[in-house]
């Protein structure tokens, strides 16, 4: 069976509500017709002497909608299971007490609470337990947050086993999609950011890669940008926008870790001593060159060759060498 197309994302809708203290005057205006209608028809017990307590009852109910938003923070208008728009001016407001204040029920297990904690606060929409369901308010907050994965063990490019760890910047940009398209945009931030680093982990070398080869080690910049740009392709379907994606912690998992600093201290000191003889090579070349040049001495290849043995172990050698002097002729 051919498969079915996924639906189309959620597009959000900028809605304009009213002034809060706009409606305060009405409120107060409301209040006092319905004091008023309740004094005059107080001894009516025809429809008239009801006009009163349904315009009391009117305003206590419209109460409730009043709401207020701060500065980059958003509420979502849902009216009976329909969405209405989004409103992101901060400041007090009222809308229509028949929107939903909760956007939905997450299953917990009973008496646990769940922290949404967006970055190392609670946010405006943090959970409520009850008879071990979480419900998710209808207030985003859109600031950035701060998601630190756990130390995650990976295997490499080249199949070692590494441990690996990111700090991800993140905030919402699509209310819609972060609230109708996923469950918990929050819990979909963090399993698709660890997702995200596996994958990453997995397609670069710890360190010593070929020639030109980015690494975990060497290519922070350039592993960074890649774990951004993975993220973001993750991140879209929610509405989540990435700053900013960094690795924090990067080492060879304990049980290869010993053999790997081997592997890193010999391979420094067989760079070191390469060095070293390049450098002994070409002091003897120059020292050769040199007695050549002024005349000092003539020396034949037997001799040329035991110099160069000499000066190659002076130079080479990891303590100094003890000078011998030679009191007779140069070939005795």
């Amino acid at each position: 069976m051919p498969s079915q197309a996924p639906p189309p994302a959620a597009v959000e809708i900028v809605k304009k509500v009213w002034n809060g203290w706009t409606m305060v005057g009405i409120h107060v205006v409301l209040l006092c017709c319905a004091l008023t209608l309740i004094k005059l028809f107080a001894n009516d017990n025809g429809p008239a002497g009801l006009l009163g307590p349904a315009t009391a009852a009117l305003g206590v109910l419209l109460l409730f909608g009043y709401f207020t938003l701060q500065p980059n923070e958003a509420r979502v208008l849902i009216l009976f299971g329909a969405y209405k728009g989004t409103v992101r001016t901060s400041g007090f407001h009222w809308a229509s007490p028949f929107y939903a204040r909760n956007r939905g029920k997450l299953s917990q297990p009973l008496g646990t609470p769940i922290d949404t904690a967006q970055g190392n606060r609670r946010a405006t929409g943090r959970s409520q337990v009850a008879q071990g369901f979480q419900f998710l308010k209808t207030k985003l907050s859109l600031r950035a947050n701060n998601f630190n994965s756990e130390t995650l063990k990976v295997n490499d490019k080249r199949g070692n086993p590494v441990e690996i760890a990111a700090v991800v910047v993140w905030r919402v940009e699509n209310t819609a999609q972060a609230v109708f398209d996923v469950e918990d945009y929050t819990s979909y931030v963090r399993v698709q950011s660890e997702s995200a680093l596996r994958s990453i982990a997995s397609r670069y070398a710890y360190d010593q890669g070929e020639q030109h080869e980015i690494t975990l080690r060497s290519g922070a910049d350039d592993v960074a940008m890649a774990l951004k740009d993975e993220l973001q392709i993750r991140l879209a379907k929610a509405g989540v926008v990435v700053e900013e994606a960094r690795l924090t912690h990067l080492a060879y998992a304990p049980e290869i870790a010993p053999a790997m600093l081997r592997r890193q201290q010999a391979e420094a000191v067989i760079a070191a001593r390469g060095i070293i003889v390049q450098s002994a090579v070409s002091m003897v070349q120059m020292a050769l060159r040199e007695l050549e040049d002024k005349d000092v001495v003539k020396l034949d290849e037997e001799r040329k060759a035991a110099m160069i043995s000499n000066l190659l172990v002076v130079l080479c050698g990891n303590s100094e060498a003890s000078p011998v002097i030679n009191t007779g002729t140069l070939y005795t």
